[in-house]
């Protein structure tokens, strides 16, 4: 039974994996056009233009962001936006606190910069999946 289920699962991971890194990519977008433009929500607090270090963030949060979702560089920018929130998590919650569940003063509030980080890394080594900008390209090079 087991193996019935592991075999018919495992013909779907590739789209599966296209699809996580869609929604992982757009997310990741959707941070940085708030940081950068106010939208789809207002940030929190604004950021000026050029102001470190919120107005970096949110320009490689967008670029990786829409990069990845397209599956055009992903494992490139899946390294970047994976350091970025390791950075971002060491320098900007973890001062707050050791445990990373939970705002201030219990938790340092750093668990989507966690989430981030380490889906990310996970693409540096899988890649973009069957449904990528990448995979196309390949296909063409080897077409070629």
């Amino acid at each position: 039974m087991m193996k019935d289920l592991n075999r018919r699962l495992a013909r779907h991971a590739p789209a599966v994996l296209s699809l996580f890194r869609l929604v992982y990519g757009l997310l990741f977008a959707g941070y940085g056009s708030m940081l950068l433009f106010g939208w789809p929500v207002p940030a929190q607090r604004p950021v000026e233009f050029a102001s470190w270090p919120g107005w970096y963030a949110g320009v490689i949060e967008l670029v990786t962001g829409l990069l990845i979702a397209t599956g055009l560089y992903t494992r490139a920018a899946a390294f970047v936006a994976s350091g970025e929130m390791a950075v971002a998590y060491f320098w900007m919650h973890q001062p707050h606190a050791l445990w990373p569940i939970g705002p201030p003063p219990g938790g340092n509030g750093g668990t989507p910069a966690i989430l981030f980080c380490f889906g990310f890394f996970l693409l540096v080594f899988a890649g973009g999946g069957t449904y990528s900008i990448d995979a196309r390209r390949r296909a063409s090079a080897a077409g070629q």
